[in-house]
C-alpha cells in the first residue's frame, strides 16, 4: 500500500534519508523507531508529501506521489488521516467543531449528516461529552484524543501518528495505545507510527522498522525484534531497559 524505494532527502546539502526502502502492508500497524535525527518524521512527512523528496520514489497504491499534481494530488492526501504531534487543534474552535472542520471543507455533507459523524467519533475516542469544550480546557491526553476523532472523522484508509504518546503521562499513553490499537481493529485501516515509545511500538504495532541514520536498520514483529542481534537495535532496546522477555514480563501489553 505504502513503498519507499530508494528515497533520499537532504536539507541546505546535509543528507537526513540516504536510500530509505519500506514497504507497509494494507492493513497493517506499523512503527517507526530511532533516536532523534534518525528520520522518522520526516519519512511520515514524505507519505503524504508535506515534504519533497530529493529524488526516490513513493508509492501509494502503486501511484507515485512524487509525480502527483493538483487534483491527483489531493485524490491521493484524502487517503490519509494524519494526527500531529501536538494535536494541532485549532485555539479558538471547540472539540466539535475541530473534528468537523475536515468535513466542512472537503464534503459536500449536510449539517445533520457531519452531526452524525462527528458524534459518531467523538464517541469512539471518549470524547462526546466534550464537545462543547476548547482545547485550552482539556488535557494533552484529551486533546490526542480530539486530534485522533479529526483525524478518522474523514474515513481515511490510513492514519499517521506523530508521536501520539509525546508528553503525556504512563496510563495516559497506554489508553492512547489502546485507542490506535481499537481503532485499527474497527476501521480496518493501515497505521504508521512514529514514536520513541517503545512500550507503545511493542504493544500496538504488526511489525517495528528501525531507522539509522536516515536508512531501514531492520524491521521485523515486535518478538523477533526483542531478540535481535542487530547492534543498533540491541543498543535502543537497551537504552530503554526493554529487556528480550519484555511479553514474557508483561502479558497484560498483547492487546486483543
Amino acid at each position: 500500500m505504502i513503498e519507499f524505494k530508494d528515497v533520499k532527502k537532504e536539507f541546505s546539502g546535509k543528507p537526513v534519508l540516504r536510500g530509505m526502502n519500506l514497504s507497509v502492508s494494507k492493513g497493517e500497524t506499523i512503527s517507526l523507531v530511532g533516536t532523534s535525527g534518525a528520520g522518522k518524521s520526516v519519512t511520515l512527512k514524505h507519505m503524504v508529501r508535506l515534504l519533497e523528496a530529493t529524488s526516490g520514489e513513493i508509492l501509494i497504491d502503486g501511484e507515485n506521489i512524487l509525480e502527483q499534481q493538483g487534483a491527483d494530488l489531493d485524490r491521493v492526501r484524502k487517503k490519509f488521516g494524519y494526527l500531529f504531534q501536538g494535536a494541532a487543534l485549532l485555539q479558538w474552535m471547540s472539540v466539535y467543531e475541530n473534528v468537523a472542520l475536515p468535513l466542512r471543507e472537503n464534503t459536500k455533507l449536510s449539517d445533520d449528516e457531519i452531526d452524525g459523524k462527528v458524534k459518531s467519533v467523538l464517541e469512539k475516542v471518549d470524547m462526546l461529552d466534550a464537545g462543547s469544550k476548547l482545547p485550552a480546557d482539556i488535557s494533552g491526553g484529551m486533546q490526542k484524543r480530539a486530534g485522533l476523532a479529526r483525524a478518522v472523522v474523514t474515513e481515511p484508509e490510513i492514519l499517521l501518528y506523530d508521536e501520539p504518546t509525546s508528553g503525556l503521562d504512563p496510563v495516559t499513553s497506554r489508553t492512547i495505545d489502546q485507542l490506535i490499537h481499537d481503532l485499527q481493529q474497527d476501521l480496518g485501516v493501515t497505521s504508521v507510527v512514529v514514536t520513541h515509545d517503545m512500550i507503545s511500538a511493542l504493544t500496538i504495532s504488526d511489525r517495528i522498522a528501525m531507522l539509522y541514520m536516515g536508512t531501514v536498520s531492520e524491521v521485523s514483529s515486535p518478538k523477533d525484534f526483542l531478540h535481535s542481534k542487530n547492534e543498533v537495535v540491541r543498543n535502543f532496546l537497551d537504552s530503554q531497559c526493554i529487556s528480550p522477555n519484555f511479553f514474557e514480563d508483561f502479558p497484560e501489553r498483547i492487546l486483543t
